[in-house]
C-alpha cells in the first residue's frame, strides 16, 4: 500500500475518533460520574444498541489508527521486505485480535451472558 493511502487511513481514523470519543465524552456527562460506573448503567449502556454501535466504532477506529501508527514506527527503524511483511502482518493480526477481544465484551452483554 502505498505511504499517501496509508496517512490518509491515519489521519481519517484519528478524525473520525475524536468525534466518536467526543460524544462518548458528552453522553457521559448526562449522569453524575461515579453514578456512570454503576454496574446498572454500564450494562444498560452496552444494551441501548446505539450507543453499543458507537462503542464498536471507536473501538475500530482507535484499533486501526494505533496499530497503523505502531506499523510506521516499526518500518521506520528498520528495512527489508521480510521485515516489513512481518510488521504488517503483525499488526494487522494484533488489530483483529483487539477488536475480536473487544467485540465479545459488546456481544455478550447483549446476549445477556454477563
Amino acid at each position: 500500500m502505498r505511504e499517501s493511502t496509508i496517512m490518509k487511513i491515519h489521519y481519517g481514523t484519528a478524525l473520525a475518533a475524536v468525534a466518536l470519543v467526543a460524544v462518548h465524552i458528552l453522553m457521559r456527562l448526562t449522569m453524575n460520574y461515579a453514578e456512570s460506573l454503576e454496574y446498572e448503567n454500564v450494562l444498560a449502556n452496552y444494551k441501548f444498541i446505539p450507543y453499543a454501535i458507537m462503542l464498536e466504532l471507536i473501538l475500530i477506529l482507535l484499533s486501526v489508527h494505533g496499530f497503523n501508527g505502531l506499523r510506521v514506527i516499526l518500518l521506520e527503524l528498520k528495512q527489508g521486505r521480510m521485515y516489513e511483511k512481518a510488521v504488517s502482518y503483525g499488526c494487522l493480526a494484533g488489530m483483529i485480535g483487539l477488536i475480536a477481544y473487544g467485540s465479545r465484551t459488546i456481544i455478550m452483554t447483549n446476549m445477556g451472558m454477563v
